[in-house]
């Protein structure tokens, strides 16, 4: 395979990308937000440590408040390196880095399939599958975890052609598996996917023979240095900060019972004991549901539809290949995963941020589908096998670059009816905070909101969430967390539907201002 090919992969996969992050002047959505507003008291200089609360899972005491207990810390870091390096805070200085990421997503999958195929014809095409990546498109210019979890992801599959010195290779692994899991928790399935690869082979062993023995060192071992190697100085954070060395909370997203108990409070209703008080009947209708919708996540976007039958076809024709086994394992573990233990969050988006891991590969059997597809044309249709190539590769490249503009304008530019501007969040806070210097509210005062990272990006003011509950639980929240005023906006908990529909009723809230769909509140108890 051709440095030049390569390259010009390489550049193609940050031009696309770039080109797509010139419309985007904000991260977008609470995810990206929160990467970018800690990544924002990174470069600032204040740590690990954030000026708002967005969910109660782990009791927090107040703020300022330890970041990164329910997210992971890699992709704030990585957002903070754009910023230093290019000397820029703002959040064109912060992408800079998840756009190289994107960069190297297609010559990656394409020495993917070089490695499984030695085809350079396939390695292209589905280095242009990584470039025209769809779904996947707008969210790599952002401060999200997409470039970093494709390419950690990505390297899994790789690295057995590439290096071939055992002990190298699985302590490599658990590295990788290390990086994954600070960027999400849910890579720790990565570090079982790890052992995994690294049983391929039998046990290590080396001899010295002037010491008269045999020093065996199990593969399993290498990658549990590896990946401590990378975990530990977190880990450490972590038992100073928590007292454990896991963060505190994460594992309540076990039992939650609808998704909004992600902002449950107090965090202490959310239990084992009330999910089960919820039925077995409806355990199972809500991994069900989880099912059904992380199934769509799988056609829909890493398929991109018409690529399913391809990457299932290509997937057989390599199932003897312990890549591909291993592949088809971490997407059942992962789908399990978002099934079973996380419904909510898998169906809600998880199972598209962790399946990301598995796209380059995915698109790298796409390419070797096609060329099976092909030679069964030739055998049974008698093609000539050149030019079908030609045909049926411009025809999924054209579907991938024309699926890839539908998604950009309906999601960046905001196409269609009721599309919105990427950012538009943005925009209305930054309106609220001019509307709150009127009112002269001081940037001290803690509010409460339903999105405090992109509140806080916004105006730089310190907020805590909303929490989902009735009126009680919102002025319990309240009056522990300091918070004296909220803006109450149309996506609301349904347990505040009659305060949004009677904003003047409740004694313990005035009414400050309003437009149509925002009420802003000061609590007077």
């Amino acid at each position: 395979m051709s440095r030049r090919m390569m390259v010009s992969l390489f550049l193609l996969g940050i031009a696309i990308p770039g080109s797509v992050g010139a419309f985007q002047s904000a991260p977008g959505y609470m995810d990206a937000e929160y990467y970018y507003a800690t990544s924002l008291q990174l470069a600032g200089g204040q740590g690990f440590t954030e000026p708002f609360l967005w969910n109660y899972l782990d009791d927090p005491q107040g703020l300022p408040h330890p970041s990164h207990v329910y997210w992971l810390p890699l992709t704030s870091l990585l957002a903070a390196l754009g910023m230093s390096l290019s000397g820029n805070s703002s959040f064109v200085g912060a992408k800079i880095g998840f756009i190289v990421l994107a960069g190297l997503i297609p010559p990656l999958t394409a020495g993917i399939v070089y490695a499984l195929t030695e085809k350079r014809y396939s390695a292209l095409l589905a280095g242009l599958f990584g470039i025209f990546s769809v779904f996947y498109l707008p969210y790599f210019p952002t401060t999200d975890t997409f470039g970093l979890y494709m390419i950690f992801g990505g390297l899994f599959f790789l690295l057995p052609t590439s290096i071939k010195n055992d002990l190298a290779r699985n302590m490599i692994y658990g590295i990788i598996a290390g990086l994954m899991y600070l960027t999400r928790a849910d890579a720790l399935l990565w570090l079982l996917v790890a052992f995994v690869m690294a049983s391929y082979r039998n046990v290590i062993r080396k001899t010295f023979d002037n010491l008269r023995f045999t020093f065996h060192v199990s593969r399993f071992t290498l990658v549990l240095i590896g990946f401590f190697l990378i975990a530990v100085p977190w880990l450490i954070r972590n038992q100073l900060v928590f007292g454990t060395p896991f963060s505190p909370g994460g594992e309540k997203a076990l039992w939650f019972t609808s998704y909004d108990q992600l902002f449950a409070y107090p965090a202490d209703q959310v239990g084992f004991d009330q999910w089960w008080a919820s039925g077995l009947a409806e355990i199972i209708r809500v991994r069900l549901w989880a099912l059904g919708q992380n199934l769509q996540t799988a056609i829909a976007v890493q398929g991109s539809i018409f690529l399913v039958p391809f990457i299932l076809a290509g997937g057989w024709h390599l199932r003897k290949d312990f890549r591909a086994q291993v592949g088809a394992l971490a997407w059942l573990i992962t789908l399990a995963a978002m099934t079973l233990a996380f419904p909510f969050a898998g169906a809600r988006g998880g199972f598209f941020h962790s399946g990301a891991a598995l796209q380059p590969l995915l698109w790298a059997l796409a390419a070797v589908g096609l060329e099976e597809f092909l030679s069964w044309g030739s055998r049974v249709r008698g093609w000539h096998i050149g030019q079908a190539r030609r045909v049926f590769a411009s025809a999924l490249v054209g579907f991938a670059l024309a699926l890839s503009i539908f998604v950009f304008g309906q999601r960046v530019i905001g196409w269609g009816a009721g599309g919105q501007m990427w950012g538009g969040g943005q925009e209305t806070y930054r309106r609220l905070d001019d509307i709150l210097l009127k009112l002269d509210i001081s940037r001290s005062e803690i509010i409460m909101v339903n999105n405090p990272p992109g509140f806080y990006i916004a105006s730089g003011r310190p907020a805590i969430v909303i929490p989902d509950g009735d009126e009680g639980t919102l002025l319990s929240a309240a009056q522990r967390y300091q918070a004296k005023y909220v803006i109450l906006e149309f996506n609301h908990p349904q347990g505040l539907n009659d305060l949004y529909g009677h904003p003047d009723q409740n004694p313990a809230l005035q009414l400050l201002w309003s437009d149509d769909d925002i009420y802003f509140f000061v609590f007077t108890e």
